[in-house]
């Protein structure tokens, strides 16, 4: 934004969320350029016609999803009403602090009706709708409008007021359009380039997960001769690979939890790790085992866990001696059977379909069993090849993930550089005039 300089001359707007705004612009509140939620009685068109119909979660950040139609008569009691132009925002959590907001646009006959949780926001003639648009993004309103949300539970809503009498520094209509116009370029420059680098995380995970999958159902010999498998999820081995049982490399462990033993939890996203570890990694808390502790699995360093989402995610390393719950399966590494060469052979894409394809009735909240498991035949290196197949996978998901890591920061700084350039602009900061 350094290319940008301020206005020339700036005045107190005596509204200590705002400061000073340029000498020139007005300081009123939201309703005196808009209209929140305005009437059905303005409808000019017949209630047989078709409009767009808009649920809740088709409505995301400048994107609206337009693929459902209604006639108006059947929706005209009930859901919200709006039209091209209007600005339409999620007033409930977790929307709202999603920044689920977009200006409505190619409507079916003009005229949209959606999700009550969604605020219709029409602009006057003193308003621009691109304006006030970025203005109802800016994060001095949206850190005062979270702060006031009402409800109970985990339903909680902005109060209607806010999107009336929250007071805003603006200038002329002119003006408005021009700052819109150049945010409309910058954003969309800004989120070109944060989908293209999204685009690459995506590609990197992809890459991620064929390279696991290649390497421990093909190993790393490109030149090595291959036999079929006999088993559909793992295609084709090297030659002289086995193809055992699960139950040559794998005993279920149903030792009962000891009295010291730390709560452990079962995790996609990080295995299986301390409670206290994953409620500082995620920053939350979560519900605590308090009945039947004494029928909690134990579990030791290296061992892994068959959880309720392994037919999702696969099986789970044990990062941590302690306990896990007692619906959870235990397994335990044999002889013949490297660790970490099967830690990430349970988390492959290909071992997760043969596991999903040892039942048909599984669903959210049913649990997998040792059955599943002895269900599935394992590929069976030599063990100095699985130490092998281990090492090199180490090294290149390391390389791999330090990428995406490094373009996903470069990401959130964009994300940031880009909330940081609406704000600027929407409370006078600098000065766009004359920039589009």
């Amino acid at each position: 934004m350094n290319q940008y300089k301020a206005y020339p001359a700036y005045k107190d707007s005596d509204i200590q969320w705002i400061g000073k705004v340029p000498e020139h612009w007005k300081v009123a509140q939201i309703k005196r350029i808009s209209t929140l939620n305005p009437k059905k009685s303005s409808l000019t068109i017949e209630r047989d016609a078709l409009c767009t119909f808009l649920p809740m979660e088709k409505l995301r950040t400048n994107a609206v999803t337009l693929d459902e139609t209604r006639t108006i008569e059947d929706v005209y009691d009930g859901y919200s009403y709006f039209c091209n132009r209007d600005i339409l925002i999620a007033k409930v959590t977790p929307c709202f602090e999603n920044r689920n907001i977009a200006v409505a646009d190619g409507l079916v006959n003009g005229v949209g009706f959606g999700s009550t949780e969604i605020n219709v926001i029409r602009t006057n003639e003193k308003g621009h709708n691109r304006f006030l648009y970025y203005r109802l993004q800016e994060e001095q309103f949206r850190k005062i409008a979270i702060s006031e949300m009402r409800g109970t539970g985990g339903l909680k809503r902005v109060p209607t007021e806010i999107f009336e009498s929250f007071s805003i520094g603006f200038p002329d209509i002119e003006e408005q359009a021009a700052i819109a116009a150049t945010l409309d370029r910058e954003t969309a420059r800004i989120d070109a380039l944060i989908q293209k680098k999204t685009r690459f995380i995506e590609l990197l995970k992809e890459k991620r997960e064929a390279l696991i999958t290649h390497a421990v159902t093909k190993g790393l010999d490109p030149k090595v001769k291959m036999k079929d498998s006999g088993v559909e999820w793992i295609g084709q081995v090297p030659e002289h690979w086995k193809v055992v049982p699960s139950t040559w490399l794998f005993v279920e462990s149903k030792e009962r939890a000891h009295e010291d033993d730390q709560h452990l939890s079962a995790t996609q996203k990080y295995g299986v790790i301390p409670l206290a570890e994953y409620e500082r990694l995620e920053g939350r808390q979560v519900t605590h085992a308090v009945k039947n502790l004494e029928q909690r699995k134990h579990v030791e360093l290296g061992d892994f866990v068959i959880s309720m989402r392994s037919f999702q995610g696969g099986i789970e390393r044990v990062k941590a001696c302690g306990c896990v719950r007692s619906s959870y399966v235990a397994i335990q590494a044999e002889d013949g059977a490297d660790k970490d060469y099967f830690a990430y052979l349970f988390k492959s894409g290909s071992y997760i379909q043969g596991l999903q394809a040892t039942s048909s009735f599984i669903r959210d909240g049913q649990d997998l069993n040792y059955g599943n498991f002895r269900q599935v035949k394992l590929p069976q290196p030599e063990p100095d090849e699985q130490r092998r197949i281990a090492k090199f996978l180490d090294q290149e998901t390391t390389r791999i993930d330090a990428l995406a890591k490094k373009t996903e920061h470069s990401v959130t700084l964009l994300k940031e550089r880009r909330a940081a350039f609406i704000t600027a602009a929407v409370t006078g900061q600098i000065d766009l005039r004359g920039k589009q």
